[in-house]
């Protein structure tokens, strides 16, 4: 099987999709758009017009069974040929944009693939056609329970007190660091709020291990899959209610999840308190990128079948 994967920007889930795919026998090709990724900001016309000519002589080849575009933008190229199958997943930022443009185009591509899409049943509500809901898959050989102390002296954390981890620049507005500091500066106790950015994927299990709790104050997510990958190592998680939050930490134990300041800094409190890891993994055992591999795989199978039995039936004269 023979997959074209169109894609804005890489990022490590989506690395982790394509290997699992070519772990399954799919042999991927991935196409992405040119530019440079500018974080909260979207690429210029003129880096969509760049990738145009390369993606479209890619799409009209023959040596494609099936064409899968990753993330709402890329989903007209996709499109761009009538005959091989097309799925389009969904990454969140898309669907659920700020912008309106982004979220039509979205829901035009997935009206138009024969297949969408979602990672999330969040926003699996948000989309009013039919589609599959197909959660991101956690690499749990990489993201595993490692014991603080090892893991801090990995990354050189010299400390003895808790720390709360925000798992992203301070500078994103939507990730809202500022409510994050407010939080910390109410606990009554001597606990360091320490945000990481760009940091080398490989090295993430050991700065989720190092620390004692994850701390989220975003005002707008579509996952996030560092949620997923704390709770593969056991760390308790302290969230506001975006994404698919909710979903992953419900019922574990030390995982809190409000909109709440106040709540929000009794959680800590209370995780801080009791000092235990949580149960994180027994949940993500099921959101493995085997599962993941295995359903793209056999989505990929059915829609392929059902094309080349659609073409056969066109072959055949009537009345024969």
């Amino acid at each position: 099987m023979r997959v074209l994967q169109i894609v804005t920007t890489r990022r490590p889930f989506f690395d982790q999709q394509v290997s699992a795919l070519e772990d399954r026998g799919v042999d991927c090709t991935v196409v992405g758009v040119p530019g440079r990724d500018r974080g909260d900001s979207v690429r210029t016309p003129l880096d969509y017009a760049r990738f145009y000519p390369k993606i479209l002589s890619e799409v009209r080849s023959d040596r494609y069974d099936l064409v899968h575009a990753n993330y709402g933008l890329v989903a007209p190229f996709a499109l761009a040929q009538p005959v091989r199958p097309t799925v389009l997943t969904l990454w969140g930022t898309d669907l659920m944009a700020e912008w309106e443009w982004l979220r039509s185009i979205s829901r035009f591509g997935a009206r138009r693939v024969s297949e969408a899409v979602v990672p999330s049943s969040v926003m699996s509500r948000q989309l009013e056609i039919d589609h599959e809901l197909i959660p991101f898959g956690v690499d749990t050989e990489r993201f595993r329970p490692i014991p603080r102390t090892v893991a801090r002296e990995r990354i050189g954390w010299e400390t003895d007190r808790p720390v709360v981890l925000f798992p992203y620049d301070p500078s994103r507005a939507v990730k809202d660091f500022p409510r994050a500091r407010r939080i910390v500066d109410r606990l009554d106790a001597d606990v360091e709020l320490r945000p990481i950015d760009g940091v080398d994927y490989e090295e993430m299990p050991y700065y989720l291990n190092a620390s004692d709790a994850l701390l989220v104050t975003s005002t707008r997510e579509s996952g996030p899959m560092v949620v997923k990958e704390a709770a593969a190592c056991n760390l308790p998680i302290v969230s506001t209610d975006v994404g698919f939050v909710s979903e992953t930490v419900s019922g574990l134990r030390n995982c809190f999840v409000s909109d709440d300041d106040g709540e929000l800094t009794l959680a800590l409190t209370v995780i801080l308190e009791d000092g235990r890891r949580s149960n994180g993994r027994e949940r993500i055992d099921g959101m493995g990128l085997e599962t993941m591999g295995d359903r793209l795989v056999a989505l990929y199978e059915r829609l392929i079948e059902t094309s080349d039995e659609t073409r056969r039936r066109r072959m055949i004269p009537d009345g024969i």
